[in-house]
């Protein structure tokens, strides 16, 4: 669309509200590839709109308020004297509201079309594709704020992740030798791993506090993140769901709370398959983690994980550390214990 490369550059600034009872911060608005986006004062991005289901709660009245479609509680308001963001906005607004269609003498026979085709979707061509469609386009930091949505929801029923200031950077550093985005110590309810959308992957605290090695440790996040690398999350939460959430993901940007709730109650219960031993041994490999550690915490007898410890990928090699050993001991308090 003309006008939207016209306004990608456009900034103004504004006052967001996640949801109502919270205090309004100030952000930073920008349009970007047919979203609206809101980053803090230090450029990191808190969320963002799809234009498409933009909605204004006051047309004509100051200061702007704006909501995503499906969920006015969360808002957005851009003052009067910031011109050029809301006339870009509006004209925006227009073009994609004369860009849908309107009532006219063909209506009923037009949306009789519309439910034929969506019926016929639904049967031949649903979830499957529209999954994979609204998969492909989801942005990553969309799918970080998925991905949070679903922890606080397990943090109610697991209680609080453990974290500590002191702690912090040893998980950021452990969530670089794996490669991962986020690594979250929960007391209670994980059974052992499991991974988010954006990149989360959650342990339960006993693996920490349970092991001398922390290769251990690095090893279970390795083979979480294989498994998130296997099955897109993002794509299970959806399948999961059903075709509506991935329609509504798709038009609007957001999931229902009902939605998220579900899924993280299946999450914590959902059983996995075994991981082939040749994919776990190559990301070890490329983490430069052994796998033998792993290997033996996962089964002690050995039997079960033969190739881990007979084709460790760093045998006869001098691997540097998982984590210095200040940083492992330190690590083993961050659930005070």
């Amino acid at each position: 669309m003309t006008a939207l490369k016209q306004y990608q550059r456009l900034e103004a600034s504004g006052l967001w509200r996640a949801k109502p009872g919270d205090q309004r911060r100030e952000v930073i608005v920008s349009i970007g590839d047919a979203t609206l986006t809101m980053t803090d004062m230090k450029e990191q991005p808190l969320t963002h709109w799809s234009l498409a289901a933009l909605q204004r709660v006051n047309p004509g009245q100051f200061p702007a308020i704006y909501y995503p479609a499906g969920d006015p509680g969360e808002t957005l308001e851009i003052a009067q004297d910031e011109t050029s963001m809301i006339e870009a906005i509006e004209k925006l607004r227009r073009a994609m509201d004369r860009a849908r269609p309107h009532p006219g003498r063909l209506r009923h026979v037009g949306m009789a079309g519309v439910l034929a085709a969506v019926l016929g979707l639904g049967v031949f061509w649903l979830p499957g594709a529209l999954v994979r469609q609204t998969v492909s386009v989801v942005p990553d930091i969309r799918r970080q704020d998925i991905g949070q949505a679903i922890l606080d929801r397990i943090e109610r029923v697991a209680g609080r992740a453990c974290y500590s200031a002191e702690t912090a950077p040893v998980l950021g550093s452990l969530a670089r030798r794996t490669g991962v985005r986020k690594v979250v110590v929960l007391r209670d309810g994980v059974p052992d791993t499991r991974h988010l959308p954006g990149r989360i992957i959650l342990l339960n605290k006993a693996l920490i506090e349970n092991h001398e090695d922390p290769a251990v440790l690095a090893g279970y996040i390795l083979a979480e993140r294989v498994r998130s690398e296997q099955s897109d999350p993002l794509a299970d939460l959806l399948i999961e769901a059903g075709p509506l959430a991935s329609f509504r993901l798709l038009t609007t940007g957001q999931l229902t709370q009902d939605t998220l709730d579900r899924y993280a109650e299946h999450v914590l219960v959902e059983i996995r398959p075994p991981l082939p031993p040749d994919t776990l041994l190559s990301a070890f490999g490329a983490a430069g983690v052994p796998s033998t550690p792993y290997a033996y915490a996962f089964d002690p007898s050995g039997e079960t994980v033969l190739d881990l410890i007979e084709a460790d990928p760093m045998a006869g090699t001098d691997p540097e550390p998982v984590l210095r050993d200040r940083d492992w001991v330190l690590l083993q308090t961050i659930c005070g214990g």
